[in-house]
């Protein structure tokens, strides 16, 4: 192995890192970009500097909340982690989070890495992982990865590639857990048995559901649907059934937070939302797979930090703000579903058609904005498509009396938060690059 130029390429993203730190220019992954030009080895040489095991997430929606969950586990177990806890997940924002994070001469004793769906194939091609947890699989940026059977196939060769791999899989998504069929591979899955949300009402599903065939081509049923297509499903042709669950746990979800047992253990989180549920759940069960305390996991938990734009809260402007990014009709319906009955709330919806957001924004008409209907509060409209978005608010019978259109970023901002007042908060949106130009903005 190529020490020397590894340790260079090191040192080069740790100068180049901060030289852009204080030009104030977030580039979460143009040093890797740079380094792996020069050295194609780089990812496949990091490898040798891991102690103990290589953790992967991937999946539509949570893998940046999931992965920064287990990361915070981890680290308050003292143990040294190296992640891209930014959410750059692709081959260059990898290689950057190494660069940044790994010691120069002293090894890591995890890597958590979450991986977009369609380069985990690639990130496999240089780096044997030692886990693998996929979230979910919805819908999502049809021009970039097609319909949801081109997703599985993209998942499903990277694991073929790595026999060696520990599956952990969400048992109540379909999908997920036809990942686990007939392979070589360790299978463990999580879910839940039961979901009670506030007043102990049951779920209802509000969001856009998949429909998800079994292998024999009928379509799935259910005795308890969670959110979209997850939950209890099984097959009336051929008896096929949701998998036997390792960690199958109890959840109560209110506006203050969520409150999870799996396991005989009890474990409290300030997230919300039955989305978050899942993100906790799964990281909660990878620790337990790792044998750490619970004491631990409650502890990482209760100071967890949510990253900028999944559901973070900042102030701007002297406004409380809570950002939340949506990119498909699912995770949108689901953040939406959070905030509709909020009274002191006013919204901010930012829709852009950038690469990185997905240039068809066709999936705003699959999205629940009918759950607006009762919203008396303003609406500022922004982005590049924030007509297309204005006129699908409108379509969802919402008041047009309410809403604002600014499609300057910027602007939309600055009116909102100013027409906030003491009792007031602002709830932001926004698609992938909407989110990127509020950091520039607000950092």
């Amino acid at each position: 192995m190529d020490y020397i130029n590894f340790y260079l390429n090191l040192i080069f993203i740790k100068v180049l890192s901060q030289i852009l730190k204080l030009l104030k220019y977030n580039a979460t992954s143009l040093a890797g970009k740079i380094v792996l030009k020069v050295n194609k080895n780089f990812l496949r040489t990091s490898q040798y500097f891991v102690k103990k095991a290589i953790i992967n997430i991937t999946g539509t929606n949570g893998k940046t909340t999931s992965s920064n969950i287990i990361s915070s586990i981890l680290k308050s177990s003292n143990e040294k982690v190296v992640s891209n806890f930014l959410g750059a997940n692709m081959l260059n924002g990898i290689a950057t989070a190494i660069g940044k994070d790994l010691s120069i001469f002293k090894k890591a004793d995890y890597f958590v890495f979450e991986s977009d769906e369609a380069y985990l194939t690639k990130l496999y091609d240089e780096i044997n992982a030692n886990y693998l947890l996929v979230t979910n699989l919805f819908r999502d940026q049809l021009d970039r990865y097609g319909e949801l059977n081109s997703t599985f196939e993209k998942i499903n060769e990277a694991i073929v590639k790595n026999k060696n791999l520990i599956l952990l899989l969400n048992a109540d998504d379909p999908m997920v857990a036809k990942l686990g069929d007939n392979k070589e591979n360790k299978v463990i899955y999580y879910g839940f048995k039961n979901v009670i949300l506030e007043n102990n009402q049951n779920y209802k599903n509000l969001s856009p559901k998949e429909s998800i065939s079994c292998n024999c081509g009928s379509e799935y049923r259910y005795n308890k649907i969670f959110y979209s297509h997850l939950g209890h499903y099984y097959c009336s042709n051929c008896q096929n059934v949701r998998p036997k669950v390792k960690y199958e746990a109890e959840c109560k979800i209110d506006n203050n937070g969520i409150v999870i047992t799996v396991n005989n253990k009890t474990f409290k989180s300030n997230l919300t939302g039955t989305y978050n549920a899942y993100n906790v759940l799964s990281a909660i069960c990878l620790c337990l797979e790792f044998n750490i305390d619970e004491k631990i996991i409650q502890k990482a938990l209760d100071n967890y930090n949510a990253v900028f734009g999944r559901n973070e809260k900042i102030k701007i402007n002297k406004t409380n703000v809570s950002i939340n990014l949506i990119k498909n009709p699912t995770g949108a319906s689901e953040v939406l579903d959070s905030i509709k009955n909020k009274k002191n709330t006013k919204l901010l919806l930012i829709l852009n058609d950038n690469y990185a957001d997905g240039r068809d924004v066709s999936w705003i008409w699959d999205t629940n904005f009918e759950l607006l209907n009762n919203f008396k509060n303003d609406i500022y409209v922004s982005g590049k498509r924030a007509y297309d978005l204005a006129l699908r608010l409108k379509y969802a019978n919402i008041d047009t009396k309410l809403i604002h259109i600014e499609p300057n970023i910027k602007k939309a901002l600055k009116i909102s938060t100013k027409l906030c007042d003491n009792n007031n908060e602002l709830s932001i949106l926004p698609t992938y690059t909407g989110l990127l130009e509020l950091k520039k903005i607000t950092h």
